[in-house]
């Protein structure tokens, strides 16, 4: 599951970003999910995320598929 953080910050300075990030054909949310996730990786310990990512894998193996 993912989850949705809200920041704050000044109107003109969004689209500041918005607007130069688009000439770098990226977009805010995905420069600021890359940060978030160096933000993760630089505070979470090692071992707690193999934990997390030990504990999504068995989730994702045992939901049921669809067969069609």
């Amino acid at each position: 599951m993912k989850n949705t953080v809200t920041i704050a910050l000044e109107d003109k300075k969004v689209l500041a970003l918005k607007m130069y990030l688009d000439q770098k054909n990226s977009s805010l949310d995905e420069e600021i999910s890359k940060y978030a996730e160096q933000l993760y990786i630089k505070t979470v310990p090692q071992n707690v995320r193999d934990f997390i990512d030990m504990e999504a894998k068995q989730q994702s193996a045992t939901k049921p598929k669809n067969i069609v």
